[in-house]
Parts: structure tokens; sequence; C-alpha cells
């Protein structure tokens, strides 16, 4: 398995993590901490807001990490170093060789 493919596979897991933790948050402060009821259980409602907020911007930024280092790792069959223009303009046709033959407007005595 290629570098390239193991930052692929994060990057689905992290998108995947990111989209459920956006989707539990409410911008008007229903989302999950509406769900809870009482203040018992994950330290209130507060807490469970900033924890949100704390993980969506760092799921995030692991993104955007993971993102770019899999550019770096990218070595496709897109890449510019296997170009075949560049192969092509290298090399040359050969030249037919030109043949000598006797001119048909001066006919030989």
């Amino acid at each position: 398995m290629s570098t390239f493919s193991i930052f692929l596979v994060l990057i689905t897991i992290v998108c995947f993590l990111l989209i459920v933790v956006i989707m539990v948050q409410n911008p008007k402060g229903g989302g999950l901490s509406s769900t809870i009821g009482g203040s018992q259980m994950l330290g209130g409602v507060q807490k469970t807001t900033d924890f949100l907020d704390k993980s969506t911007w760092t799921l995030a930024t692991i993104l955007i990490a993971l993102i770019l280092l899999s550019s770096l790792s990218f070595t496709g069959t897109l890449s510019d170093t296997d170009s075949k223009i560049i192969d092509n303009t290298t090399t040359t046709a050969p030249v037919a060789p030109i043949q000598n033959t006797p001119d048909a407007t001066n006919p030989a005595k």
C-alpha cells in the first residue's frame, strides 16, 4: 500500500468524523446539548459546546495537514516526471538518404 493510499484513507476517516461533529452541532444552541437535558452528563451544556467547537477546529486542522502532506507524497501517473512529450522531443526521426538520379531534361548522347 502506497503512502498516498494511506493518506487517502486517513483523509476519508477525518472527513467522516468532521461531518458527524458538524451535524451534531446546532447553530441555535439546540444540537446535542439540548438532548442531554441536565447538567450532569459530560460536565454540562457549556462544556459540551466547547468540546464540539474544539473538536471541529481540531479535525479541520488535521484535514488540512493531511491534504498538504498527501500532495507531497503523490507520485501518480499524471506527474511531470514521466512526460511523453518531453521524451519524444529529444528523439529525431532518421532522414531518408537522397538518391542521385540523372536529370531527365538533359538526355545523354
